[in-house]
């Protein structure tokens, strides 16, 4: 017979990445993001051991919902999507109690006063002495769809927090591909030196998915696709592809190469887009076996 004591090592480890107690408000909880990406994720983190032992996540949304509603679609995608399942029983258990839910609109004054008091409560109920993070989900309409309302978000965020602790987040930076492409082009000698405009003809980005509009076509018939995938994730690749080597791997230097990948850009002159760009929409067609209706029944 062997036994197996803990390693304390790896306990102090794990102790010191472990974040403070806090409440995770989300926003848009209600929207793909959140069940595809954030719960999944945060599910995961537990299983690892990496969340703290006091720990909430409240969703926020117009749509309404009851806490036990949430919990059980949340737990329908988290065997879906985390990196961990199916779904573990005793850790769902834990995890489920964690979740909570709160109807509300974005315009209302009085919904916010409501989810104040929510998070005040769910802060007693979990020993959470008032540290919160707030992760906006949200469709463009809500806080923002241009230029102008994005400095305005600006102002508005510094008005009520510090510029480092503001986490502007590119989700899309996270998936193993690009995650490789630091490593792919900056510790390997094979490519690092070939990697510029002598030897690169020119290079071709694709974002390609697995999945069709399976119920957003409210959402992409606000947002369009542009703003959905281009001048997000598919610039950030753009970026990551054609920046100089960085002089670490800290934030703000990784920021300042990719700014300067899009100050060098051309633009598309005013009324010849049609010279650069080609768009189009989904037909019916099938993805794996599976048949996918087009836009327009979407």
């Amino acid at each position: 017979m062997t036994t197996t004591a803990a390693n304390p090592l790896r306990k102090g480890l794990v102790e010191d990445r472990l974040p403070e107690p806090c409440t995770v408000v989300i926003f848009g909880a209600s929207g793909d993001l959140t069940k595809r990406k954030l719960v999944p994720a945060l599910y995961s983190l537990m299983a690892e051991h990496l969340l703290p032992p006091s720990f909430a996540i409240v969703g926020y949304a117009r749509k309404a919902m009851t806490d036990e509603a949430f919990r059980a679609e949340m737990r329908e995608w988290c065997n879906k999507s985390a990196r961990h399942r199916p779904v573990d029983e005793a850790l769902w258990t834990r995890f489920a109690k964690c979740l909570y839910y709160q109807q509300g609109d974005y315009e209302d004054p009085a919904a916010y006063q409501a989810l104040k008091a929510r998070l005040e409560l769910v802060d007693k109920e979990n020993s959470i002495p008032g540290n919160r993070v707030f992760y906006i989900s949200t469709p463009p309409a809500t806080f923002g769809t241009d230029l102008a309302s994005a400095k305005a978000l600006n102002v508005h965020c510094l008005k009520h927090l510090r510029e480092d602790q503001i986490y502007r987040i590119d989700h899309y930076l996270g998936k193993e591909t690009v995650q490789n492409l630091m490593v792919f082009r900056f510790a390997n000698s094979l490519f690092e030196p070939l990697w510029n405009n002598r030897f690169v003809d020119h290079v071709q980005i694709t974002g390609a998915e697995a999945l069709g509009i399976e119920g957003r076509g409210g959402y992409f018939d606000d947002a369009g696709i542009l703003r959905d995938m281009v001048q997000n994730h598919l610039f950030q690749v753009m970026a990551m592809s054609a920046m100089e080597p960085p002089v670490s791997l800290h934030a703000n230097d990784l920021r300042d190469e990719k700014v300067k990948v899009l100050k060098a850009l051309r633009p598309i002159p005013d009324g010849r887009f049609d010279e650069y760009v080609v768009r189009g929409q989904y037909r019916a067609g099938s993805i794996s076996g599976r048949k996918i209706p087009e836009y327009h029944d979407e």
